[in-house]
């Protein structure tokens, strides 16, 4: 069985306030883009995890694909699985790679072996592996809130409009992100703003994280700059990741020079 994971974009990230447990509560937009990996999981003698592509931090037997068939393997009696993921999708880019990676293993699973465990359920198991997760069990643009892992349905609707994705091999941990955050209540709530039309994005909607990575990274303010000055109607940073990304009526012409300094992704929405 192959799928393919994809990549998210945060439409908006407002950072709350902090938890007595010392996560976050946040709100946000998730909306699924076409920047995928490639996963096939079947049935084997042995359990076994096998990676191509870009090079995944840490050992083999820890990643979140082998923790997902584990959470699965818990309730129900599976054989072993061979899992092979060629990774596309950057590391610490604010795309949610990794947690669709996880979330695409257990949709897959329980597939493969007839499980019919539901969305509600599978989404459950996501929750367990990182906040993120559980936004790819469905993979619809997804209002998020608390840590992240609560949802609601979102209607905004970008078909038709042209993104693209900037990552510049800058890596970005969770934590480095939130070591500069002060968490502050918005002036606007973001449900609000994401009913606005998307000409007014750029006055009211913005990503909390940027204003202390931009401090360390300040070549990400201007790749934010640059998304603008060639027609972006939106542009910002996706998550606490280093991805720009800017959202345009039609498909822009990059120069190859311009394409060969970073790692790019375009496409419709």
């Amino acid at each position: 069985m192959i799928s393919f994971p994809n990549a998210k974009i945060n439409l908006g990230l407002n950072i709350i306030e902090k938890r007595a447990d010392g996560y976050h509560n946040i709100e946000s937009v998730f909306y699924p883009v076409g920047w995928k990996d490639v996963l096939e999981i079947l049935p084997s003698d042995n359990l076994n995890f096998k990676s191509s592509g870009i090079k995944i931090p840490g050992k083999e037997e820890e990643n979140l694909c082998l923790k997902a068939y584990h959470l699965i393997k818990k309730d129900f009696d599976i054989p072993p699985v061979n899992i092979y993921l060629h990774k596309i999708l950057p590391i610490g880019a604010g795309l949610g790679g990794g947690s669709s990676d996880a979330a695409f293993t257990l949709i897959g699973i329980n597939e493969l072996f007839e499980l019919k465990i539901t969305n509600s359920d599978l989404q459950k198991y996501a929750k367990k592996i990182g906040s993120d997760c559980a936004f790819f069990i469905e993979n619809k643009p997804k209002f998020c809130y608390k840590k992240g892992d609560s949802f609601k349905n979102s209607n905004v609707d970008l078909s038709g409009k042209y993104i693209l994705l900037i990552f510049p091999e800058i890596h970005v941990s969770t934590a480095e992100a939130y070591r500069g955050i002060v968490p502050t209540k918005p002036e606007n709530m973001l449900k609000e703003i994401i009913k606005q039309p998307i000409t007014d994005w750029k006055y009211l909607m913005k990503n909390d994280f940027e204003e202390t990575i931009f401090q360390l990274y300040p070549e990400l303010n201007e790749i934010k700059k640059l998304l603008y000055s060639v027609g972006a109607i939106y542009a910002s940073m996706s998550g606490s990741g280093s991805t720009m990304y800017g959202i345009f009526e039609k498909k822009i012409i990059l120069s190859e020079s311009f394409k060969s300094k970073f790692l790019i992704w375009e496409g419709e929405l």
